[in-house]
């Protein structure tokens, strides 16, 4: 869904037609480094277009070919340069150096390598598991490389503009400028919050873990440099990066204008909220347990926790599943309590006949099972996804009727309409971007157009489906009103038999006592009856 994003923009240079350059000898990070006592260029120049998504890099210039350099003939006039471009070398992304496995430098590798998949249209999760894969990691290194790549995430918009007031062109390995935006994240961290290492440890296991990399062993000296240079003018760097919009908030200025556009007096908050950490919120399954019951068993496992809904739990501090009791019994499961309003609303029944489009990764699913014996069916478009469905009903000991199909064509339908339908269409996912970083980098503008009109189908093709007198959820984790709010409003206006109910509309993110969930919108239809 989208092209690769570059972090600087190198200016194209061409060749001498007098005669070769001579060769720069000497220090290799001089190619780099950019003076302290100049004025710093704009950040992240060229990033974004006038469609709100960074412009492409232009490929270094390689010097001039050889017939260009040699002197003119006296009686012809000097022949104009003409710019050659140098084939693009090939990276290689799964090489593993031979580092130790709980070293920071290897974190620093693998984090860097996810960070340029992101760069290369790749979301976040998928980047990890390929790296994982490549590299066989250790659970260890798989939970060191996954932190550092989210909090690299959160902050890619600063980092990237301190590296470009640092540096006069972008590295050419992808992964040699997110091993340096990694680094810069852990020695740079947000305001209020202690650095995770110290200083000199980030410098030292960045350049170990440049020197053990073949692509960019050559730059040590320049990641050596760079990264002390941010540690001796720290204070001047970070006043001239966070002049940028993109360093101050660390979204595309794409992202900030549609949320000022959107929520003129909270815009601020939401963009901050969409930086935080995630809490752990759990759902207890009140077909084997109680809320009070659930909350003794995590007492007595010494986890504390607040409930943030009816059947939500905000673990105050978050551990990995495996320590959570009775998880992989079915006593609960992960999910945003925002999220855990979508099953209420339906007003199930037993014995009702329930869709559930788009049901990946499972959670709604679930929720609707545990609350009702209903017959349920769970659409999805992505075979892979909707296996994870079929794994979660399967722990919490429930069963659906699964099919990989995609929601807005009818073929996968056996022609019986449902009493219910949970339409949890595709969107930007502009309100989950606390739990997904790399959405605000990947998304481009114009797909909140391309994304409103699939849902749209989706929502047209679902209501044929519905029997009179039900009900449809319609859901989607976006803050644009393009895709909640009109969305629903249009739906509307084209079906006349679609009556909408009360319903809790645009959710923005939101943390605080007693409350805490992400970005969502809900909107339910009753349809008329014959």
């Amino acid at each position: 869904m989208t092209d690769k994003r570059p972090t600087l923009t190198i200016k194209p240079k061409s060749g001498s037609a007098a005669k070769p350059a001579p060769k720069k000898v000497g220090n290799p990070a001089a190619q780099f480094a950019k003076p302290a006592g100049k004025p710093p260029a704009q950040a992240a120049q060229g990033r974004e277009t006038g469609q709100g998504r960074p412009a492409p890099r232009p490929e270094a210039r390689a010097s001039a070919p050889a017939e260009a350099r040699r002197p003119a003939a006296p009686s012809r006039p000097a022949p104009q340069a003409r710019p050659s471009y140098e084939v693009k070398p090939h990276f290689q992304s799964d090489y593993r150096p031979d580092l130790p496995s709980d070293s920071l430098a290897l974190a620093l590798l693998g984090a860097a390598n996810a960070i340029a998949q992101v760069g290369a249209g790749t979301a976040l999760p998928q980047a990890l598991a390929h790296v994982f894969q490549a590299w066989g990691a250790t659970p260890q290194t798989r939970g060191a490389i996954q932190d550092l790549s989210y909090r690299s995430m959160r902050q890619m918009g600063r980092s990237e503009t301190l590296l470009g007031l640092m540096t006069t062109k972008a590295p050419d390995a992808p992964q040699l400028a997110g091993l340096l935006c990694c680094a810069l994240a852990l020695l740079d961290p947000p305001e209020g919050q202690a650095a995770p290492y110290e200083a000199f440890t980030v410098v030292d296991q960045a350049v170990t873990a440049a020197a053990s990399h073949p692509d960019f062993a050559h730059a040590k000296a320049m990641v050596n440099a760079v990264l002390r240079r941010f540690l001796r003018e720290r204070d001047k760097l970070v006043e001239a990066a966070l002049a940028e919009p993109l360093a101050e908030w660390n979204y595309p200025q794409w992202w900030i204008d549609a949320t000022k556009a959107a929520y003129p007096r909270d815009w601020q908050a939401i963009l901050a909220a969409g930086n935080t950490h995630p809490p752990l919120t759990l759902r207890v399954n009140t077909r084997k347990t109680s809320v009070e019951a659930y909350v003794r068993l995590l007492d007595e496992a010494g986890l504390q926790a607040d409930q943030v809904g009816p059947q939500a739990l905000r673990l105050r501090q978050a551990v990995n599943v495996a320590q959570i009791p009775g998880f992989h019994d079915g006593l609960a499961s992960v999910q945003d309590a925002g999220a855990q309003l979508a099953a209420p609303l339906l007003d199930l029944a037993d014995g009702m006949r329930v869709l559930d489009a788009c049901a990946a990764p499972g959670g709604k699913s679930g929720h609707i099972l545990e609350l009702a014996d209903v017959a349920l069916t769970s659409v999805d478009a992505d075979p892979q996804r909707l296996a994870r469905v079929g794994d979660n009903l399967g722990r919490l000991g429930l069963q659906a009727t699964l099919i990989a199909a995609e929601a807005q064509t009818k073929e996968w339908w056996d022609g019986r309409q449902y009493d219910r339908i949970l339409a949890d269409v595709p969107c930007t996912a502009s309100g989950i971007v606390r739990r997904h970083p790399d959405i605000r980098w990947l998304r481009r503008k114009t797909d909140t157009r391309q994304l409103t009109t699939l849902s749209a189908q989706i929502l047209d093709n679902l209501w044929q489906m519905l029997r009179p007198d039900g009900k449809l959820l319609f859901v989607t984790c976006s803050l644009w009103p393009q895709e909640s709010e009109a969305q629903a409003a249009a739906f509307a206006a084209r079906h006349i038999d679609a009556t909408r109910l009360e319903a809790p509309g645009q959710l923005p993110p939101s943390s605080g006592a007693g409350l805490d969930h992400d970005g969502l919108f809900y909107a339910l239809f009753h349809k008329k009856g014959a």
